[in-house]
């Protein structure tokens, strides 16, 4: 069994030599991402000085401590670890490790990645048969520590299985030893995880059922677009011929596993001979979300640091270091995916196009669109990554103190128990547009300390207390009641609440947040995006 194990760990697929091609470069272009148009002027984002992070069993290679890194010289992560420790030369690196490092960082003309400027760190948890979940943990809280501490995103492109985890009756309920490290450091350490999704007859899904990540699945091309969800992603209702498998793959009660989508089939990448491959799978999706995460956040750092008298452009838009939260990238990079493509008049908020799952349903046919106790599609998540739409969610700005809003922004925020928090649209929304809205908080996950130290240690455990239960409304303004809602997200088992939906009359709105039940502490921190038509904007897409 150890031996069949080995080949679940890496997610992803690796196919022959092929010539040299742009395909990475269409995965992180419009066909793809659309991140490249962040690369150039007048953006000019590289995700410089940005610390992200990579755990995996092997680690990618790196110049001058490796010899193989005379073969593939496109790649500089800033440091490389065996675990907490420092490396070997030569020792754990990895061909899988190094690919994926590219799509994040890769410095190529031909294969350039989402930001080939940001700071990785990257840790190799070495071979399974010498360790497992705690080892994992203690690589996964040594990268969240680099660079001073400020790292904001770290990549997980491999997973534990079941089979090997040490709990009676194991099962994807978020409470086993990794899932609870990924989300106790998501909220110790301020970092976003993002979860390569298990795929391939339950082999990999630890730590896919994490709360306070965001666990991907992958699309691959029809006509030269990334814009359907691949067949070897096998999240789906657990029925038919394969219902034993798929159990194993999907989390345990109503909670849904993926959270977004991004480009994973036939990405062209180098291997460690400098030779380019085609490879496949969510492993190579995962680090186009974690690359994203560098670029959105240099853009953050650059108007935190900017002079206030110097950046006109940005005068009126409201910032602060709550654009460094984890909740708050996560909505961001949730609530700007595209689902269904907009036919020019800006009523689907400009989404570049529409998205289909592996039996070809769209968004207008997903439980999640249909019923509000549903916020995520099993397939799909909210939709499929976009950058440039990430951007022009992240860019326009934080909510004001007063909660008076502008058609597009976000917050981050606390609610109180049997509380909500409201924010009034500044103009009316134009009939027949679209709402896009994302609310997102952590579950609580505690570490027992047991020597006081303040850090996960090997025997040391994980106390999970639970999730509280927060909705999110669209109410007309002047009325009082939630059930007056026009649209709502109700979802009882998840960190994340998600609305897509048509307003049915041109008029005042307000986004309310409401704490409806308390599981743990009772106020609780959350991340916010929205994206509305007003009625003037709608107007002038119409002309």
């Amino acid at each position: 069994m150890k031996k069949k194990l080995k080949c679940f760990v890496y997610i992803g697929i690796i196919f022959g030599l092929v010539s040299p091609a742009l395909a990475l470069n269409d995965s992180i272009g419009e066909k793809g991402v659309n991140a490249r148009r962040l690369h150039l002027q007048p953006y000019n984002l590289l995700g410089r000085k940005i610390g992200i992070g990579q755990v995996e069993v092997g680690r990618p290679v790196k110049q001058g401590k490796d010899k193989a890194a005379s073969s593939l010289q496109i790649i500089s992560p800033t440091a490389v670890f065996y675990r907490n420790n420092p490396p070997i030369p030569d020792k754990n690196v990895d061909d899988h490790a190094s690919m994926v490092a590219e799509v994040m960082i890769a410095q190529d003309k031909t294969l350039q990645g989402i930001a080939p400027q940001a700071k990785l760190y990257a840790s190799a948890v070495g071979s399974l048969n010498e360790g497992g979940q705690v080892q994992e943990c203690l690589a996964s809280q040594h990268i969240a520590q680099q660079n001073g501490g400020d790292v904001r995103a770290i990549n997980f492109s491999f997973g534990e299985s079941l089979e090997r985890d040490e709990r009676d009756d194991a099962r994807l309920d978020g409470k086993a030893l990794l899932t609870s490290c990924i989300d106790w450091s998501a909220r110790e350490h301020n970092v976003l995880y993002a979860i390569a999704g298990n795929q391939g007859k339950g082999g990999i899904p630890i730590p896919t059922d994490n709360f306070n990540g965001i666990t991907t699945a992958y699309t691959t091309k029809r006509k030269g677009i990334f814009d359907k969800v691949d067949f070897a992603n096998l999240s789906d209702l657990p029925v038919g011929i394969g219902r034993s498998f798929i159990k194993k793959e999907i989390n345990f009660g109503i909670r849904r596993a993926v959270s977004l989508l991004a480009p994973g089939g036939q990405i062209s990448v180098y291997n460690q001979k400098g030779k380019i491959e085609k490879v496949s799978g969510t492993s190579f999706a995962a680090p186009h979300i974690t690359g994203t995460v560098a670029l959105l956040q240099e853009y953050g750092d650059r108007v935190l640091h900017q002079d206030r008298n110097k950046r006109s452009h940005e005068k009126d838009k409201n910032w602060s270091l709550d654009s460094r939260r984890h909740e708050v990238m996560k909505a961001v990079l949730l609530n700007s995916s595209d689902k269904i493509a907009d036919s020019g008049d800006g009523l689907l908020l400009n989404m570049e196009r529409t998205i289909f799952g592996e039996k070809n349903h769209n968004w207008f046919d997903s439980d999640a669109y249909q019923n509000p106790r549903v916020s995520l599609d099993m397939q799909m998540g909210t939709g499929h990554l976009n950058v440039w739409r990430a951007y022009q969610q992240f860019s326009a700005g934080q909510a004001n103190q007063d909660k008076s809003i502008a058609p597009v922004g976000w917050d981050y925020n606390q609610v109180s128990a049997n509380n909500y928090q409201e924010y009034i649209l500044e103009q009316p929304l134009k009939a027949g547009s679209y709402a896009a809205i994302t609310l997102t908080w952590d579950r609580l996950v505690t570490l027992n300390d047991f020597n006081g130290n303040q850090e996960f240690d090997e025997g040391e455990t994980f106390r999970d207390r639970g999730l509280n239960n927060l909705d999110i409304y669209i109410i007309p303004v002047g009325e009082s009641s939630n059930m007056r809602n026009i649209c709502s997200s109700s979802t009882p088992e998840d960190s994340t609440e998600h609305i897509f939906c048509p307003i049915p009359s041109t008029g005042r709105y307000k986004i309310r947040v409401y704490y409806r039940h308390q599981i743990n502490e009772p106020v609780q921190d959350y991340g916010l995006a929205w994206w509305t038509v007003n009625k003037e904007e709608g107007a002038r897409s119409e002309e």
